[in-house]
């Protein structure tokens, strides 16, 4: 185990980091793409605020055109584009743009679906106040689905996770990269044991997280 350690530990530290670096720069773009997305397309629906078919069913597309794409296709198919953005295709740098454009339309949908579990006879009576549309969105209904953001977003985290391991393939780094390069070529079984063990632990903490604050803001 000492050996173990000395000779892999400093390997496996920079993989778990780059995952993080992988993860947390991607979940950010996703954010701030997904919710507005997820937001416009249900105040976009028939019997809306801002209803307007061509929008909804534009949108609608995009995002079920986007996710029904597995993320390993996702990711050479947009290479070219990937390449125009950063510069290059490789490394951490080389994979946030397919993990914000796999994550994004996913995260949108999700939202979407907490959005619409918000009671619509809340959301008429502040209307029949006259109450803005902009007001209603940022003090009732993202307020009344805070605990189902939250389990989406948790939810959202995991599978970006996993999409980061599979961007170890095209070698991006992270806790995929190392799998695949020690634990598959070089049939080192005590590296592959490790890195699903972190992989592991990562989202049942994850996980556990987005329950507890998921069940404190429903109690709110």
């Amino acid at each position: 185990m000492e050996e173990f350690i000395q000779e892999w530990l400093p390997i496996i530290g920079q993989a778990v980091v780059e995952t993080f670096q992988m993860v947390g720069i991607s979940l950010f773009f996703s954010i701030l793409i997904g919710i507005p997305l997820g937001i416009l397309i249900v105040l976009t629906r028939p019997g809306e605020a801002l209803e307007n078919k061509v929008v909804y069913q534009i949108l609608n597309l995009l995002i079920n055109i986007v996710r029904s794409i597995p993320f390993i296709i996702l990711l050479f198919f947009i290479l070219p584009f990937t390449k125009l953005l950063v510069g290059t295709t490789i490394g951490v740098k080389g994979v946030i743009v397919p993990l914000v454009v796999y994550t994004a339309p996913y995260i949108a949908r999700l939202m979407e679906t907490s959005l619409l579990e918000v009671d619509k006879g809340i959301i008429e009576a502040y209307r029949a106040m006259g109450i803005k549309t902009r007001q209603i969105i940022w003090h009732v209904m993202l307020r009344e689905a805070r605990p189902g953001i939250i389990l989406g977003l948790t939810i959202a985290t995991i599978g970006l996770i996993g999409a980061t391991a599979m961007a170890g393939l095209v070698g991006a780094g992270g806790l995929g990269d190392l799998a695949y390069r020690f634990g598959h070529l070089r049939y080192e079984v005590d590296v592959m044991y490790a890195t699903v063990f972190i992989l592991i632990i990562l989202v049942q903490g994850i996980q556990s997280l987005g329950n507890r604050i998921a069940a404190k803001l429903k109690k709110e």
